[in-house]
Parts: C-alpha cells; sequence; structure tokens
C-alpha cells in the first residue's frame, strides 16, 4: 500500500489514516486508491470490527489535491468520478466506521468524513463545502449524501455561500455526533469505537444493512442531466481560474464561462 495510505489494527478497532500532512491530506490518485485497498483488506479481516478513518498532521482532509486536479484539465474521463467511487467504497465498508475529525474537513475531506457512518470532532474543526468558490458543482451522489444527513436547508447554504461552518454549528444540524476539545478528541473517538466493538458483529453488520437499505432508493435517481451540468463547469475556464485563484491565495475574477 502506498505511504500515503497508512492502517493498523488492534483489539478489534482499525485506524486508516490519511498520510499527506504536509499537503493537508489533499485526497490525490494514490490516496484515493490507498483508501480502496485499505478498506479492501480491512473488509476480509474478521477481526476488526470498527474503522476509525483519521488524517496526519493539523487537517483531517483538505479535499482533492488542486494540482493534481488542475494539470488534469482536459484530459479524457471523468476525474471526480474516482473519489466518488472510494468515497461509496468507504461507505460499504462491512464494519461500522467512525471519521475522527481533529482539524479541517473541507469539500471532499467533508465528504469523506459524512461517507463515514458516525463523526467525533474537535471543536477547532471546520467543515465546508467551497466548490461555488472555485466554480465548480458538486457530483450528484456527494450532494445525495449532504440532503441525506443535514436535509436541504442546510445543504443549500453550505453548497451556496462556500463558507466554513465551526464543529459547535455541524453538531447543531446533525453533521456531526460528538464535540470535543482537542485533547480529547482522540480518547473520545476510541470510546466510540470500544463501544461499538464490544456489540454482537452479526448485529452491527445485519443494522448496518438495515440502514443502507432504507436508505439506496434515492441511489436510482436519474442524474445524466445533473452530471452533464458538473462536467460543464469542472471543464470551464471558471473552474481552472477558481482553482489557481484558490491555489495563489488570490479572489478568483469569474466570467461565468
Amino acid at each position: 500500500m502506498a505511504d500515503e495510505i497508512l492502517w493498523t489494527a488492534a483489539d478489534g478497532i482499525a485506524t486508516v489514516t490519511l498520510n499527506r500532512p504536509d499537503k493537508r491530506n489533499a485526497m490525490n490518485g494514490p490516496v484515493l486508491a490507498g483508501l480502496r485497498q485499505a478498506f479492501e483488506e480491512l473488509d476480509a479481516r474478521r477481526d476488526v470490527r470498527v474503522v476509525v478513518v483519521r488524517g496526519a498532521g493539523p487537517a483531517f482532509c483538505a479535499g482533492m489535491d488542486l494540482r493534481e486536479m488542475e494539470a488534469q484539465r482536459g484530459a479524457p474521463g471523468d476525474p471526480e468520478a474516482g473519489v466518488v467511487a472510494v468515497l461509496q467504497r468507504v461507505e460499504r465498508s462491512r464494519q461500522p466506521t467512525i471519521a475522527m475529525v481533529h482539524g479541517d474537513a473541507i469539500a471532499g475531506g467533508c465528504e469523506l468524513a459524512l461517507h463515514c457512518d458516525l463523526r467525533v470532532a474537535a471543536d477547532v474543526a471546520r467543515f465546508a463545502m467551497p466548490l461555488a468558490r472555485i466554480g465548480m458543482v458538486v457530483p450528484f451522489p456527494l450532494g445525495q449524501k449532504l440532503v441525506e444527513i443535514i436535509g436541504p436547508a442546510h445543504t443549500r447554504h453550505l453548497l451556496f455561500t462556500g463558507r466554513p461552518i465551526d464543529a459547535r454549528r455541524a453538531l447543531e444540524i446533525g453533521m456531526v455526533h460528538q464535540v470535543v476539545p482537542p485533547a480529547e478528541v482522540e480518547a473520545a473517538t476510541l470510546a466510540l469505537a470500544r463501544t461499538i466493538a464490544d456489540n454482537a458483529p452479526l448485529s452491527l453488520a445485519g443494522m448496518k444493512a438495515v440502514i443502507a437499505r432504507a436508505v439506496a432508493g434515492s441511489a436510482r435517481v436519474e442524474h445524466g442531466d445533473l452530471d452533464a451540468l458538473t462536467r460543464r463547469a469542472r471543464e470551464s475556464a471558471d473552474a481552472s481560474e477558481g482553482r489557481r485563484a484558490m491555489l495563489e491565495k488570490r479572489r478568483p475574477v469569474f466570467r461565468g464561462e
């Protein structure tokens, strides 16, 4: 497995770590491949009952690697299909999953946390979906996940403004389950993991399957036209300007083209 993803397992609890701290754990090709491989391997481990997902360094995950996205502009294929597929693979994990959000969870990083079953956050953590600030549209399956967890009203606010919300606000709108001081986030996450791991494995797997089936109907919604809107935005001059502006730490100049 690539060094960008590390995992360990002990006493029924596995920990998967995004390991690009110098890049705020931004997701590039090796990170996505490593996440998929980690969850494939963990699904085969009968001694693992809970999986904790965390980031190395100060951030949980800053989303997609904008430099890689800009370098791939115009390349054939859909670069967002890879991240959607990997996040859905995380969600399909046989074991219950907990996101330990000790720092910022931005864009794809926010979605990674949302695709885990439970979320524990440090009170300094921020959550954001700033796609409108870089000229992009949220892929339909990821928009669905936001609506599923925080409802349409809060999803509109998060997506339309592109502004981050703090962990306390995330708790208020149902995005996270628990908020604690930074020094306590690891202990709180492991305590929750221990509580779950001590329960019956067949019960956990069965209840996770029940919940997945209960929300599965939304996956059959036709969204080809929305995929086209997402693709048009992703390939636009505005999206390229937005990515470059973010990397250069300046305000973008959007022209609607």
